[in-house]
């Protein structure tokens, strides 16, 4: 029998994320993401509710992140839930549910947000895929639309 630990979110980022280094030199980025639930109770008043989700990227993903996510941003997000706990110097323990985020998207409208639309990063890829430029404006020498063969397609 699989398994199966995956999260998907959309939601807006609560503050700038925040990058550090392990001792090896990973990079490790920390945000977090809030959703918001609306829902009618049985008055038939809107109600809403609003969480807030502790996300960690690693690697190269989080470089990026931490390059391009600002407070505000809205974003899609896929990655699996993890339990944490430690014990700090007076001997307490504190245990934490976190996202690891392994895919990061960014929704925000390209015009008023200068950031790339897609940072997605695999595993085994050193480098984020490219985002594909946008397609010139027609030529007027072009054809027009009008001015295709449908017999010309080549599918």
């Amino acid at each position: 029998m699989r398994n199966l630990n995956k999260v998907m979110l959309i939601g807006n980022a609560t503050k700038d994320p925040e990058l550090r280094y392990t001792p090896q030199g990973t990079a490790v980025c920390t945000f977090n993401v809030a959703t918001n639930r609306e829902w009618k109770d049985s008055t038939g008043q809107t109600k809403s509710e609003a969480t807030f989700h502790r996300i960690t990227a690693w690697s190269k993903l989080a470089e990026i992140i931490s390059q391009y996510l600002k407070k505000g941003s809205k974003v899609y997000l896929e990655g699996r839930l993890s339990n944490r706990s430690w014990k700090d110097p007076q001997g307490q323990d504190h245990y934490v549910t976190e996202i690891v985020a392994d895919e990061l998207i960014l929704l925000d409208n390209r015009r008023t947000v200068q950031q790339p639309v897609s940072t997605q990063v695999e595993e085994t890829s050193p480098e984020p895929e490219p985002v594909e430029p946008e397609p010139p404006e027609p030529n007027e020498n072009e054809k027009s639309k009008e001015d295709v063969n449908p017999d010309d397609i080549p599918f």
